[in-house]
């Protein structure tokens, strides 16, 4: 089963590091593929990347997918002079510290990507009690097998860490870090290179610092000031042993998924009836998502923008905030597909008031 897109892309965006307010490196690959598809592409002092398409008339649709990972700050570089350096950390997002032991990260300086490890000790040494505590991201040591007096000299405060991971297509599936939300912006740079002549003025938006409070969206609804926006974001997908059906919130292989609510923004009705309307039109597979916590940019434009229709198109994505997301390449086909529909049919005649 060959993907349905280009795979290529989608590696590099994840493969990619940016964490929040450090962007950069993805920020680059965002407006090298914008410059090829929209009209004009500009950023922000936060770091936003918008590419507008422009419409027919002055109606206006922002659709927007966060360009941040998950990851960590160095807090502190310690050791002794003689004996090997160990990097502590601060983290940037939601981290379940029990999936860090035994990975691999690269440091990023401003002159080098350095290579190291979370390490584990081995269960051998470890008493009862501290084989039943429960980890956290500030007990997590990083390894680079350095010297401490080289490491000082190359590593600083304020230095970035993410998670070394490939990113790999496994059967029906494609899994890798970063996902969250790469997979997503994907989606929409693979639509704005497909969109043709739009009756609305499409701004495309990859974000900053959803991670750590939706940031960048908050601030684009005020500068942008969409008539509607809509958020492109993975969602949960729990369809693993373990889990009864009513906790898988959406299933792989089931469709893309439109968003009904999630724990910062109930989506407008009339908006997620249309795109299920769409969905129907053009045979493209769909499941409602209720997702019963967390936030996506849809509410950070829906706290920003006024009284604005709201929606949000997510990709089902097994194991969150971990280096092995998982995603179904027919969920990622899906969710591009109807991202095209509904812009493409997004004229501003569609009333939206309730």
């Amino acid at each position: 089963m060959t993907a349905p897109f280009d795979l290529d892309l989608l590696t590099e965006l994840t493969e990619t590091s940016g964490v929040p307010g450090y962007e950069d490196r993805v920020r680059e690959v965002v407006v090298r593929e914008l410059e090829q598809s929209v009209d004009r592409v500009r950023t922000d002092a936060m770091g936003n990347v918008v590419g507008t398409l422009e419409g027919e008339g002055e109606y206006s649709v922002a659709v927007a997918a966060h360009m941040d990972e998950i990851g960590f700050m160095v807090r502190h570089v310690r050791g002794d002079e003689d004996g090997y350096g160990f990097v502590e950390l601060e983290a940037l997002g939601g981290w379940d510290a029990r999936v860090l032991k035994a990975q691999r990260v690269t440091i990023h300086t401003d002159d080098e990507d350095i290579p190291a490890v979370i390490g584990s000790p081995p269960p051998h040494t470890l008493d009862d009690e501290q084989r039943e505590k429960t980890p956290e991201v500030d007990d997590v040591v990083v390894d680079p097998g350095l010297p401490y007096e080289e490491l000082a000299e190359r590593v600083s405060r304020g230095d970035l860490v993410t998670m070394a991971q490939t990113t790999e297509r496994v059967g029906e599936t494609i899994t890798g870090k970063a996902l969250d939300d790469r997979v997503c912006l994907f989606a929409m740079l693979e639509a704005a290179r497909r969109l043709r002549d739009p009756a609305a003025t499409i701004h495309f938006c990859a974000t900053v610092q959803e991670e750590v409070g939706l940031r960048g969206a908050r601030a684009l609804g005020v500068d942008i000031d969409p008539d509607l926006a809509l958020a492109l974001d993975v969602t949960v997908a729990n369809d693993i042993p373990g889990f009864d059906a009513g906790e898988h919130v959406t299933e792989l292989g089931d469709g893309t998924a439109i968003k009904l609510k999630d724990g910062s923004v109930i989506t407008n009705p009339k908006l997620h009836e249309r795109l299920q309307s769409i969905a129907e039109e053009e045979a493209i597979d769909y499941q409602l998502e209720i997702l019963p916590a967390v936030g996506t940019d849809t509410a950070g434009f829906q706290h920003t923008a006024g009284a604005k229709p709201v929606g949000a198109i997510s990709i089902p994505t097994r194991y969150l905030h971990t280096v092995t997301e998982t995603a179904h390449v027919d969920d990622i086909a899906g969710t591009i597909d109807l991202l095209e529909a509904f812009l493409t049919a997004e004229d501003g005649s569609f009333d939206y008031t309730l």
